[in-house]
């Protein structure tokens, strides 16, 4: 069987037409996860038992005449800051290494409900913070299409196994392009939903204004059927909703859609692959007759300055918690503290990493007296600039098109040392983080594996809610 090519909706089908079991699929991807995962390292854990008693009783009720929904017996990976009850969630961080989930995160649950199955939890930046996975504590994570490059972060190790056809679909993060990134990198789909269509109940924290939890799949299809699997409101988060998501088909009314092109997107600092990939998919879309406008963004440029103060600050704030004494504790006997403060230096000055370290102190100074004001406050008034432009443009089109990164994927080290290059990888996305609004990133092309060419993404952003206009013309995009 081709995992590389089997999508949701075509496991479905077969699943239905008794073409082949959920156990077999399930088992088939647990091999070729044990073959060929060792030069990726997508996946941290596996979760082979409870995954193949998950497949057997799917299985049992197709035997047995039961109608079973789309989900059920779908093998996904899920980004290691989601809990699932009774296994390990580190979130790529040593502070977190023994820690055991003791409850579902609500799109765990949800999924669960709908018959999925966990292969395992997904290799990510050490509390999703990096836009390569190369600050995971536990080993870096490589691109499927060329072992010397990065996958894209902090959600790296989920799109890596989706792209290398080790799932179906799976479960990302994104607080400032780290579904949207790694998608662009690895030639898959990535979806960040609108700020409160997904609950965040049960996602480790980095940056709680602007996390949300979002889809991978091979398809704009698969991702659309994730996302509805997984939206709504919770009771746990108050920031979640249950607004209604009705699916745009309709091709007539798709094409009435107007296109937005900022021109504060389409730079000289633009690599030849990715503006040439970009214009290609503006050319497909124009040939589908989809109408396309200039427009501005015009505080676009304060927008990753403004992001990389309002982040640390609640990364400070979120991460706080990790003390020592909560979730780990010290346990090495010829390491006795005598106060709190060793307790403090023993675990977070060393269990922490250089990059969550980084954004920790940096976070502390933008909130501490004489500089909230000075750093912060003004930030917040930024984004709310930034919220304002996105509010003008929506009166002039109805979708926006930019590039998903300034590059493709950048070899693994190039940037490891120079922590502003690798955040300028977040140039074109974080944007949307601070206005709250949905984005997808979708392949130029279907990529092959063997190919030797670097996948290169594209991106639209809707308005809020209206996640319908942006799935909707990617289906169409898909189609030609």
């Amino acid at each position: 069987m081709h995992f590389e090519d089997i999508t949701i909706k075509k496991f479905h089908e077969g699943l239905k037409n008794k073409e082949f079991k959920a156990l077999e699929v399930v088992q088939g991807l647990f091999n070729r996860i044990k073959k060929e995962d060792g030069k990726i390292h997508s996946f941290l854990a596996l979760l082979e038992s409870d995954a193949v008693e998950r497949a057997e009783r799917v299985d049992l009720d197709l035997s047995s005449g039961k109608e079973i929904g789309i989900l059920s017996g779908v093998p996904l990976a899920i980004k290691d800051n989601m809990l699932i009850e009774g296994t390990h969630t580190t979130a790529g961080s040593k502070i977190l290494e023994n820690y055991t989930s003791a409850y579902d995160a609500t799109v765990i649950k949800k999924l669960k409900k709908e018959g999925a199955i966990f292969l395992g939890k997904t290799n990510l930046d050490e509390f999703a913070m990096g836009a390569s996975t190369e600050n995971s504590a536990f080993g870096v994570t490589r691109n499927p299409y060329d072992s010397e490059r990065v996958p894209g972060g902090s959600s790296g190790g989920s799109a890596a196994a989706v792209a290398a056809g080790f799932a179906l679909g799976a479960l990302g993060s994104d607080t400032g392009g780290s579904i949207r990134q790694p998608a662009a990198f690895c030639g898959v789909v990535g979806m960040k939903p609108t700020y409160g269509r997904v609950s965040r109940f049960g996602l480790i924290a980095m940056a709680s204004s602007l996390d949300q939890i979002g889809p991978f799949a091979k398809t704009v299809e698969d991702a659309e059927v994730l996302f509805n699997a997984i939206r709504g409101a919770d009771p746990f988060d108050a920031t979640s909703t249950d607004k209604d998501y009705v699916p745009e088909d309709d091709f007539r009314r798709l094409k009435e859609l107007k296109i937005g092109l900022p021109k504060e997107y389409f730079i000289d600092g633009l690599s030849s692959d990715v503006k040439n990939g970009v214009d290609e998919a503006i050319a497909k879309l124009k040939s589908l007759g989809f109408k396309f406008k200039e427009i501005s963004l015009p505080h676009a440029e304060y927008a990753l300055a403004c992001y990389y103060i309002v982040v640390p600050a609640e990364v400070s704030a979120n991460l706080a918690r990790f003390d020592g004494i909560r979730y780990d504790r010290i346990r090495d006997a010829e390491s006795a503290v005598r106060s709190l403060r060793d307790i403090y230096f023993k675990n977070r000055g060393e269990r922490f990493g250089a990059e969550t370290r980084r954004r920790i102190l940096l976070g502390t100074f933008v909130l501490s007296a004489g500089y909230y004001d000075a750093y912060y406050a003004k930030a917040q008034k930024v984004r709310r600039l930034i919220q304002n432009d996105f509010k003008e443009a929506y009166k002039e089109v109805d979708v926006i098109l930019t590039p998903v990164a300034p590059t493709a994927a950048f070899k693994i080290g190039e940037k490891a040392d120079n922590p502003l290059a690798m955040y300028l990888s977040d140039i074109f996305m974080v944007s949307l983080n601070l206005a709250g609004l949905p984005g997808i990133s979708i392949p130029v092309k279907k990529y092959n594996l063997s190919g030797g060419e670097l996948p290169v993404g594209f991106q639209l952003i809707g308005k809020h809610f209206r996640e319908a206009d942006i799935l909707g013309i990617g289906k169409q995009y898909e189609k030609i």
